[in-house]
């Protein structure tokens, strides 16, 4: 894998026509790519109208699926390799974070992370180990990834709000309660909603608790 990838994909400007005064960046899931969710811009727009909306295509195809593209290996059973694996893309991650940010003038209190599945996975991987915490990061139908190393390696603590639907069938709906414990034990303030007869996928409730978690974690209302 190649560290020194660089990664791009599609934004959408701030609906207030002026200057960002905030950044979100969707994380797609494995065998997607970034087109996948910058249509939910708009929905949080209407609560976030000056930040910028930022969905990178993750570093690598996704030769196993034969389609789309993947932060790394979700099929790499070895925990070694899968977590250097996850190290490599999270650095990639990192470094087009602090560029973002940089180019607007935004600290890392202006932003915030959405991810779905995968997407999840490196968000609450790479959210944590920034050294200045985030507004907050959402996290749709995904898993707290090396959930050993958390308190041990994690620099900041921003607030976090998990979403997942009880038939989801590629990420069991424990993975949830596993994501929510762990990081509770570790000092992050965790909301957590099941949603009943949604599969793997976001739903239109799913995105309102988006939206207000949003809106509270901007306002610097969570504790």
């Amino acid at each position: 894998m190649d560290e020194v990838a660089t990664l791009s994909g599609p934004s959408t400007p701030a609906a207030s026509g002026g200057k960002p005064r905030r950044l979100i960046v969707f994380l797609h899931g494995f065998g997607a790519d970034g087109n996948d969710l910058i249509g939910l811009a708009p929905y949080f727009a209407d609560v976030v109208p000056d930040a910028d909306f930022l969905s990178p295509h993750a570093p690598y195809s996704c030769v196993m699926a034969g389609f789309g593209r993947q932060w790394f290996n979700v099929y790499e059973q070895n925990a070694e390799g899968r977590l250097a694996a996850i190290r490599v893309a999270a650095g990639i991650l990192d470094r087009f974070l602090d560029d973002e940010l940089e180019a607007r003038g935004l600290t890392d209190a202006e932003l915030a992370l959405i991810g779905f599945s995968q997407g999840t996975m490196m968000s609450l991987f790479v959210a944590p180990r920034r050294a200045r915490a985030c507004a907050g990061v959402i996290g749709y139908s995904g898993r707290l990834e090396s959930p050993e190393l958390l308190a041990k390696e994690a620099r900041s603590k921003p607030p976090v709000l998990l979403v997942h639907g009880d038939r989801d069938d590629r990420l069991p709906v424990e993975l949830l309660d596993r994501a929510t414990g762990t990081l509770t034990a570790s000092g992050f303030s965790v909301e957590h909603h099941l949603r009943p007869g949604l599969g793997h996928s976001i739903d239109e409730e799913g995105i309102r608790l988006g939206r207000d978690f949003l809106t509270r974690a901007f306002a610097g209302a969570i504790v």
